[in-house]
């Protein structure tokens, strides 16, 4: 039984000071409280007094002149209590901690009560890394082993008291043995995962104090995943657990710079589970973007907490535990103990439940004054607005057009039908409704309503539509119905029943004349249409082969259907995860044309970390006194468009790579086989785990002439851009002057106008280089080439990067992959065209190889006229 911490705050109000003594009464061991105000309600005394295994038998209240005192028999308990009770009760009374089960911990062990919550929120983490025990059964077996208790905190003291905890060799030699000493097996893994977690522990802000000189009410440990007793099959680099008596959460990294969403989270047993669920797909979705991955999710535990409140907790925690930059040097926090290195890179972004947040978070960073400023979330007031933008769903869009281009099909000539997952008020949904007039929208449902139009308009309901989105908070029951087709509507999900005309069930490819809501959602989702277009939130296919449970999405576990009912031609996935993987890659097996939501939708994360890195360049100018705030917002709005230009280009290379391997996949699949190897090998990728085919299905694959999906082929050109990126950090490449200009080129026109300088000293200089040259090499010569190139001739990555920057300056090759891309003629034909001059490129780079080791100095610079004339000649015979 737990004590409301709202309740006791609201008392410590009326009665900051209760003072607690323990004696000897009638019955045995007797406490008295002395209030000097109002005291608690009597039910909450008692509960509070259970927690530390203390039952109340008898009570009385002695009156005086300026207080209220109690006095509490008890008869249960030891007859002498550790000094360290009293202390515990009165925090706890006064509202400063949650005495619950772990209270028990102070009356066997003797530990205060920040130690108690120090322990507790230990045992909350391991709880969200699964290790299958309850708080009970925990609490039992630490009650019954204190001397395990002292240890681990005196080993906690030992690596984190800045003022000096004792001896940490010796404290974790009696912390081991008394882990070798437990009799029983449950017992021993416990130890052995609160041992892990200390030693995984590299800070905590335990020790630091706020303004007052007061403990900080919340406690956030950054832990080196890789070092728990069970790191689980994905590891991330880095993640911040933060704990307080209302608010828990967990932000994770894959790698040093790395940004992502924070989330409010419904998922307070397993948010753990569902933030690296997140950061998995973020660091695949970020490949071609400077920073990895990052996710964060934050739950409340207090109903009356508002979001924003749980925010700012979970927020300065992650801040609590992150370095700071002044005057070029890195700064730790104060009173703390760092057994890591310089780790000033923390970036957050707007996510599910904090869409508003930007701002709040932005100035939270300025009271640390953390040196990114309002770089720090990004889209605040000076940020990028991605719903004016419509960046997300015109990301989205440049994969649905070339879906339909490879089909064929030109949607932007002639009208083509879809079903929805959204409403017009949303961001992705609404956006990507009104990105072309030739949309017949048939059907579509959120979370309020179901809309069916059988036989669209296509232009009176492209500017229906236009109207929903721009009426605030808007949804389906605002469509006008009068432009509703015959036997179409707009049904509440709370209906009971809803019949459908013949028109509307023909539409569906249905027979039943009525339906429930759930019934008609699962019939859209499965519509013989051109087009399934997910703009929504929630999981709503999964592969034949699983169950609700894989999903890992209640909420929608009655409209979700197999992906071998679907029968749309292609689906685009503006939301996050809509499909499973596996669902994805059964859809693109029976024929559907998909690549993944980490594809699709990236353009919003992308255009949030562009503007980051111009803010970091920017800000630069601001503090050293060459470019005014005011002129650094305007130069921000100024470059809107060639932001928005440069991530659609960026996603359009993707998608076209994407594509080109699909084309070639039976014949590129013992490439791909060889490719998935040597990222399990170097990288460290589980093939289960990122969504790739098991050795069983690459043979059956093989035998059957089939090749990877586009799924599975999107998995592989992230995890190849991911491991070539980490490869060129590592090499000289991103200090070579032959790569310098990309830096400039990654940034907008007007901003290297202005601030050349600010670029050229940008302290993410060299990550910004080595990502775009390996986005550009795998998306120009496709994952598995690189491989291939080092397995025939012993080269490095570095150097087929050198070769190829050398054949790209030769060849102009800029400019003759942007000529093969736009020639008249059909899809087909520009395909293969890109894939002749890709091998081309291939040979080049294998003879610049064999011959200079890929020098890209002056020996190369003979053969460039030669060549440039060849190529002169070669379009001018066509």
């Amino acid at each position: 039984m737990t004590v409301s911490v709202r309740a006791a705050g609201r008392a410590a109000v009326e009665n900051p000071s209760p003072r607690v003594r323990f004696g000897h009464g009638e019955l045995g061991l007797r406490a008295t409280i002395a209030w000097p105000g109002a005291p608690r309600v009597l039910a909450d005394v008692c509960a509070m007094f259970e927690s530390f295994g203390l039952r109340v038998a008898a009570h009385h209240e002695l009156t005086g002149e300026t207080e209220t005192v109690h006095a509490f028999e008890f008869d249960t308990g030891p007859e002498a209590l550790p000094p360290s009770v009293a202390p515990a009760c009165a925090a706890a009374a006064a509202g400063r901690w949650r005495a619950d089960r772990y209270a028990r911990l102070i009356t066997t062990a003797g530990i205060d009560w920040r130690e108690t919550v120090l322990l507790r929120a230990a045992c909350r983490f391991l709880k969200q890394t699964r290790w299958g025990y309850s708080e009970t059964y925990v609490v039992d077996s630490l009650t019954r082993s204190p001397e395990f208790v002292r240890a681990i905190i005196a080993l906690f003291r030992a690596r984190f008291d800045p003022a000096g905890g004792g001896d940490e060799p010796a404290a974790l030699a009696e912390v081991d043995a008394l882990v070798e000493g437990a009799d029983l097996l449950d017992d021993d893994r416990i130890r052995r995962a609160l041992r892990a977690f200390v030693l995984a522990t590299v800070r905590t802000n335990w020790f630091q104090v706020d303004t007052d000189g007061q403990p900080r009410p919340r406690l956030a440990f950054k832990i080196d995943s890789s070092r728990l007793a069970t790191p689980g099959p994905w590891v991330p680099y880095r993640e911040i657990f933060v704990h307080s008596e209302e608010v828990e959460g967990i932000h994770m990294r894959a790698g040093a710079v790395a940004r992502g969403g924070l989330r409010w989270s419904d998922r307070t047993e397993d948010f753990r589970t569902e933030v690296l669920d997140l950061v998995k797909t973020q660091t695949v979705k970020n490949a071609p973007i400077v920073p990895t991955g990052a996710k964060g999710a934050f739950v409340i535990r207090d109903a009356a907490l508002e979001p924003s409140d749980g925010y700012r907790v979970f927020v300065r925690g992650l801040l609590d535990l992150t370095d700071t930059i002044v005057d070029g040097e890195v700064r730790h926090p104060e009173h703390t103990v760092c057994h890591d290195g310089p780790d000033p890179y923390l970036v957050v972004a707007a996510d599910k439940g904090t869409a508003r947040f930007s701002d709040l978070a932005n100035s939270l960073a300025a009271e640390y004054d953390f040196w990114l400023g309002d770089a720090f979330a990004s889209g605040g007031s000076a940020g990028y607005d991605h719903k004016a933008m419509g960046i997300t769903a015109r990301g989205a869009w440049v994969s649905v057009r070339r879906h339909f281009a490879e089909a064929g099909r030109d949607i932007d000539a002639e009208p083509f039908t879809v079903a929805g997952i959204g409403d017009m008020s949303g961001d992705v949904f609404g956006n990507g409704m009104l990105l072309s007039r030739n949309i017949e929208l048939v059907a579509a449902f959120d979370h309020r309503h179901v809309f069916l139009d059988p036989d669209p308009d296509p232009e009176s309901s492209f500017a229906e539509r236009r109207r929903l989105f721009e009426l605030p908070r808007s949804s389906w029951a605002d469509y006008d119905s009068a432009l509703i087709s015959e036997g179409g509507g707009v049904w509440p999900r709370t209906a009971k029943s809803i019949r459908l005309s013949q028109r509307a069930r023909a539409r569906l490819g249905i027979e039943q004349s009525s339906c429930t809501p759930d019934e008609l959602i699962r019939a859209i989702l499965c519509a013989p249409v051109d087009l399934l277009w997910n703009g929504g939130i929630g999981t709503y296919v999964r592969a034949d082969h699983e169950t609700d449970v894989d999903a890992q999405d209640p909420a929608n576990d009655r409209v979700r259907v197999p992906a071998s009912r679907l029968r749309c031609a292609v689906v685009g996935e503006g939301g996050n995860l809509g499909f499973t993987q596996h669902a994805r890659i059964g859809y693109a097996l029976r024929g559907g044309r998909i690549n993944a939501d980490f594809i699709d939708n990236a353009a919003g994360v992308a255009t949030s970390d562009l503007e980051v890195n111009l803010k970091i360049a920017l800000d630069s100018g601001v503090r050293a006194g060459a470019l005014s705030a005011d002129k650094r917002n305007a130069l921000l709005a100024e470059v809107t468009d060639d932001v928005a230009a440069r991530v659609l280009e960026r996603s359009d290379n993707q998608v076209l790579a994407i594509g080109l391997a699909a084309d070639r996949a039976k014949y590129l699949l013992e490439r791909h086989i060889r490719l998935i190897a040597n990222l399990r090998d170097e990288a460290g990728m589980d093939p289960g785990v990122a969504g790739l085919p098991s050795d069983a299905e690459l043979h059956r694959r093989t035998q059957a002439g089939e090749g990877l999906t586009r799924p599975e082929i999107a998995v592989l050109l992230a995890h190849s851009k991911n491991l070539v990126s980490r490869e060129l950090l590592d090499s000289t490449v991103p200090d070579d002057p032959a790569f310098a200009p990309r830096l400039r080129d990654y940034f907008p026109d007007a901003v290297t106008a202005h601030a050349a300088d600010l670029i050229d000293a940008h302290p993410l200089r060299r990550e910004i280089i080595a990502t775009t040259v390996a986005d550009e090499l795998i998306n120009r010569i496709g994952p598995g080439t690189i491989f291939r190139l080092q397995e025939r001739l012993g080269v490095t990555t570095a150097d087929v990067a050198r070769a190829y920057e050398a054949v790209r300056g030769v060849l102009d090759l800029d400019a003759l992959w942007t000529d093969c891309r736009n020639r008249p003629g059909a899809e087909s034909q520009r395909i293969q065209a890109l894939f002749d001059l890709r091998e081309l490129v291939e040979h080049l780079i294998s003879w610049v190889l064999r011959s200079s080791r890929g020098e890209t100095g002056s020996d190369l610079d003979r053969f460039t006229d030669s060549v440039r004339r060849l190529v002169t000649a070669g379009k001018q015979s066509r």
